[in-house]
């Protein structure tokens, strides 16, 4: 335990920077620049490949009408760009540039920038019944995530635990492993229907729609969930063979085609995920998939563990070799896990900040935490299985010698047959026992490992809860990255303020307050942000982070980071552009300590 520790100090300490997710580096025009003629095309570039949806660039004139342009596409041999031709012929004033696009990770990001033809105007509110992010295509999405890795898992595992840890009889265990595959199935249809409503941020009434679902298909995270069911149709087909009596395959081929289903399956999630962008990406791929068949076979193996230890399944206790074999497989895994694991926290992370100060290195140290606690409910069952080896041990008896000596043969007659000396018995005591076989466990320790393993699948269910959320959630050297950019100069505007009050709770004993966030001058353009927190009795606090994003649903903007900083007592953002007049979402997150923090919101009104 204490090696990957000190690894992840060496590796983290001479991390340097790089990108793991797509950022906005470079736009042109750039964003809120005055420009003597009007542009013929807007470009984004950015620190990695991405994908161009059907409805990637919305622009809006100085009346607040919707350009119409030509489809999205790349600059010429750059797929780290995304351009849009604009009309021939712009009006004066500025204009608003909404944008989305995929980043090479499968993940939607957005944003949104303004540039002015000749002069700078405000443009009036028009609000749309649209939204930056459906909730209900989010959650369902994440759910679906969700059920793919834990079935993942328990197919995986199961095979694992059957191929070498050898149990008396598998029949108990086709039950879970044809569940499994059933929910990897479901989980897979839903995230392909899913997955365009998932990147254009709209209604799940729409995941049924012809051009959803062949855009899916062009895509490579669409071709990955494609090839999901030819797998496990393979390995169906593999495991109907076996079962055949005609059938007689030798045992290392059918254990190399086993693993060749599985690297590929793990490779549909790698190939899709934070592994195929950013840094390192062969070497980023190896280890994920290494990391995902790792965590299959102790985890999966741990629930097939669990429902072999049940009485209906071994009624008479189970062979002590079959646990040992498992303890060692499961160290073998842990040992898989901590390397990968290190390699992929220092790939996602790249420094010490970016673990406490982003949210994707918050959920990391959430998930260490949840595995030390796996990892100490795996050393009780490690404790009972060594006892349960030890109980089940045989033990030779100890024949005990004549207490007269030894026997003294009688003598031979010549041409008799030869008489065999007889060994007398003891001389007193019941007759020794026979010599006892291999046999199960007691069945109370077997009741005690039981209970281990159970908290161990508790566990591990909190773990792979968590690894959802990584997968989901911005790395943080591309949070930090993306903080770093430098902020474009504003103009002055109307000497006016716009101040909000936002009460917060944590939940914990002293950990409310409010934090009062001022918008100067509150209009259209450039803008001074300004935060104040103040603790439960009304004095000023400091807190460790505090982030606000203004979001404006009506227009399909945002969420826009103000990037204030701490300026030591308050926070604040020198220059900070509103594009679009409108009732804008404020939200704020607050971070109170290492492990609380709240996120609060209230609407907030822009004018010209």
């Amino acid at each position: 335990m204490l090696l990957p520790v000190l690894l992840s100090g060496l590796v983290l300490g001479a991390a340097a920077p790089a990108s793991a997710h797509a950022v906005l580096r470079a736009t042109d025009p750039a964003d809120g620049t005055v420009l003597r003629t009007a542009p013929r095309e807007v470009t984004l570039t950015f620190t990695e490949s991405v994908g161009l949806l059907t409805d990637s660039f919305r622009i809006y004139d100085p009346d607040n009408h919707r350009l119409r342009t030509g489809p999205a596409g790349h600059a010429s041999g750059r797929s780290d760009t995304a351009r849009v031709t604009l009309p021939a012929r712009l009006a004066t004033g500025t204009y608003t540039v909404a944008w989305r696009v995929v980043s090479a990770d499968s993940h939607p990001i957005s944003g949104a920038l303004t540039f002015s033809v000749r002069e700078r105007t405000a443009a009036p509110a028009a609000p749309l019944p649209e939204r930056t992010e459906n909730p209900v295509t989010t959650a369902l999405h994440t759910i679906a995530r969700y059920l793919a890795y834990l079935s993942l898992a328990l197919l995986l595992g199961t095979a694992a635990f059957v191929a070498y840890c050898r149990p008396p009889t598998t029949a108990h265990l086709r039950t879970p492993a044809l569940a499994a595959a059933v929910t990897l199935l479901t989980a897979t249809a839903a995230l392909y229907l899913l997955r365009a409503p998932y990147e254009e941020g709209t209604s799940p009434a729409t995941a049924l729609a012809l051009s959803s679902l062949t855009h899916t298909a062009t895509t490579r995270p669409g071709l990955l969930l494609l090839a999901r069911p030819v797998l496990l149709l393979l390995a169906a087909v593999c495991a109907v063979l076996l079962r055949t009596r005609r059938t007689r395959l030798p045992r290392r081929a059918t254990l190399a085609a086993a693993a060749a289903l599985a690297v590929g399956l793990s490779l549909t999630w790698s190939a899709s995920d934070h592994a195929s962008a950013g840094l390192q990406v062969p070497a980023a791929i190896a280890s994920d998939t290494l990391h995902l068949l790792a965590m299959a076979a102790w985890l999966g193996g741990l629930a097939a563990l669990l429902w072999t230890l049940r009485p209906t399944a071994a009624p008479a206790g189970l062979p002590a070799s079959v646990t040992a074999r498992f303890s060692r497989l499961a160290s073998a895994s842990v040992a898989v896990l901590a390397v990968t694991g290190v390699y992929q926290s220092w790939r996602g992370l790249g420094s010490w900040q970016a673990l406490t100060d982003t949210t994707y290195g918050r959920t990391l140290l959430a998930k260490l935490a949840a595995v030390i606690a796996l990892l100490l409910a795996a050393a009780c069952s490690r404790t009972w299985t060594k006892r349960l080896a030890r109980a089940a041990a045989p033990v030779r008896a100890r024949v005990p010698e004549p207490a007269a000596g030894a026997p003294v043969p009688e003598p031979a007659v010549r041409g008799a047959a030869p008489v065999r000396a007889r060994v007398p018995e003891p001389a007193a005591g019941p007759p020794l026992p026979p010599e006892p076989a291999p046999g199960p466990a007691p069945l109370t320790q077997v009741h005690l490992l039981r209970r281990s393993v159970l908290a161990e699948a508790v566990a591990a269910g909190v773990v792979l809860a968590l690894t959802t959320l990584l997968t989901s959630t911005v790395p943080g050297r591309a949070a930090v990255e993306s903080a770093r950019q430098a902020p474009v100069p504003a103009t002055a505007g109307i000497p006016t303020a716009s101040v909000t009050t936002i009460p917060f709770d944590v939940g914990a004993p002293g950990r409310r307050g409010r934090v009062q966030i001022t918008l100067d001058p509150g209009r259209v353009g450039g803008n001074f942000v300004q935060a104040v927190v103040y603790g439960p009795d009304g004095g000023f606090a400091s807190v460790p982070e505090l982030r606000v994003t203004l979001t404006l649903p009506a227009r399909h903007l945002g969420p826009l980071d103000t990037k204030v900083t701490d300026r030591g007592g308050y926070w604040a953002a020198d220059a900070f552009t509103l594009p679009l007049p409108g009732t804008w979402t404020l939200k704020a997150t607050v971070r109170v300590s290492d492990v609380d923090q709240v996120t609060v919101s209230a609407p907030v009104r822009v004018t010209r």
